[in-house]
């Protein structure tokens, strides 16, 4: 494909990981316009080549719907021969390069082993019509690109409206990846996922890397193109964050440790354990009670 743009969403608060986004993409050598829809009304001052990028019927739309503010980089699927990315990115090859090689809808991470992200036992009924081994073609909403526009606004309504499952693709407040995943495959686009055969990329999800990694990457071949921490990586102290923070300035750093602390200490306040702590007590739930269910004595 021939990229014509690269786009992203974004408002106030993730201005940090924007601006770590569009300076490891200008570092690539990557030249082309950076378009942001914006996540609500928190905007901020784009650095040059970038542009808020809005499409009012959508917005119309979307907000008569009630849906869920991530649902507007649905508008990515009304354009063409773009890469999207969340403002959680950074770039380590120019994607204009790496793609030219590819066609069709394109994803670059491992959510095909992460299948309980990305569908409900009411959207699997539907991708099982398209082909028995839809579980490859899930993905990360967080990054994806396509040669081609694969719906206009009226077959988006169309997919959606009145279906049992409008509610996961306007109104699921905890992801936009089950309706996503649904979408692209309603609109039966090919797909490639560059991390499976015959590419067999390296990971694009910083959470797959615990430890070193750069030996991970000595084939340029298989090198991945782009890292996204998607959720709460960016929180953990792993060494492929300094990924992240080698384009942000000593004084953003600092900042963005502040916002850290504050949104833990916010988190306690609201009675939420960190998430680590939180991810250790619901293993520890979980198999309580399956041990409870082998063990449970019968009634006699």
């Amino acid at each position: 494909m021939k990229l014509e743009s690269i786009i992203t969403m974004a408002n106030e608060p993730v201005r940090l990981q924007f601006l770590a986004l569009e300076r490891s993409l200008r570092a690539t050598g990557c030249t082309l316009p950076l378009k942001v829809i914006p996540y609500d009304q928190r905007k901020f001052a784009l650095p040059d080549n970038s542009t808020w990028w809005e499409l009012p019927e959508m917005e119309a739309w979307l907000t008569e719907k009630k849906a869920h503010r991530l649902t507007r980089k649905y508008q990515c699927m009304t354009t063409a021969n773009y890469q999207f990315v969340d403002a959680d990115v950074v770039f380590l090859r120019d994607p204009s390069a790496v793609l030219a090689e590819h066609e069709s809808f394109v994803a670059s991470c491992t959510e095909w082993n992460k299948l309980q992200f990305s569908f409900k036992p009411e959207t699997a009924t539907v991708l099982s019509r398209f082909t028995s081994t839809w579980h490859q073609n899930l993905f990360s909403v967080g990054q994806f690109a396509c040669d081609r526009s694969i719906a206009t606004l009226e077959q988006l309504k169309t997919w959606v409206e009145g279906k049992p499952f409008e509610h996961v693709c306007l109104r699921n407040y905890s992801s936009d990846q089950v309706g996503t995943n649904l979408l692209v495959a309603q609109s039966r686009v090919p797909f490639n996922n560059l991390t499976l055969p015959p590419v067999q990329m390296q990971s694009t999800w910083a959470g797959d890397y615990p430890g070193e990694f750069q030996s991970l990457w000595s084939d340029p071949a298989t090198k991945p193109y782009l890292i996204h921490w998607a959720g709460p990586t960016l929180q953990q102290d792993l060494p492929i964050n300094d990924l992240f923070y080698q384009f942000l300035t000593r004084s953003e750093i600092l900042e963005w440790k502040a916002q850290q602390a504050e949104r833990q200490q916010a988190a306690l306040k609201r009675g939420q354990w960190p998430w680590g702590v939180r991810l250790l007590n619901r293993a520890v739930r979980l198999l309580d009670k399956r041990f409870w269910v082998q063990w449970k004595p019968l009634d006699v």
